[in-house]
């Protein structure tokens, strides 16, 4: 059975698999979402319009519900959900590890489609997207999804 761990933050989703619970992290692939790390005064094509009120009242502007910087995040995490669940429909990976930055851990679990979040079998809210895979597998149990390995 295929073990996959996600590695990811706002910017980088890093995909490696583990062919058995002891092995070493293989890296599979890397999805980048530069966007990601742009700050919102960067972000001017996407904010709020302004509009002349009618009768000579002073300029409103339009305020979103989410702000730009927010809504990459959500993006970029449906992203990650979308092709985590063409890869389990694949068979790719049957049981997922999944490490991320605080606070986009939340932004993926509520993206995630229910088939995906009952394939994970361990989180860990810790952003490890620049580190080895050596480093990676440390901070992972010493057994990958043991009970569900074969």
């Amino acid at each position: 059975m295929k073990t996959w761990v996600l590695v990811a933050d706002s910017s980088r989703g890093r995909i490696f698999s583990a062919e058995s619970s002891t092995a070493a992290l293989d890296e599979v692939e890397t999805l980048l979402h530069p966007e990601g790390r742009l700050h919102e005064q960067e972000m001017d094509s996407d904010l709020p319009g302004k509009s002349k009120g009618g009768g000579g009242a002073g300029g409103h502007a339009y305020q979103d519900a989410i702000e730009p910087k927010e809504q990459e995040i959500i993006d970029f995490a449906k992203r990650i959900a979308r092709h985590l669940d063409d890869a389990r429909k694949a068979n790719k990976f049957e049981k997922l590890l999944v490490v991320s930055a605080p606070a986009f851990l939340g932004e993926l679990r509520n993206q995630f489609p229910d088939a995906v979040a009952k394939s994970i079998c361990f989180d860990l809210d810790k952003n490890l997207t620049m580190h080895s895979p050596a480093d990676i597998r440390k901070h992972l149990p010493k057994r990958l999804c043991a009970k569900a390995l074969v």
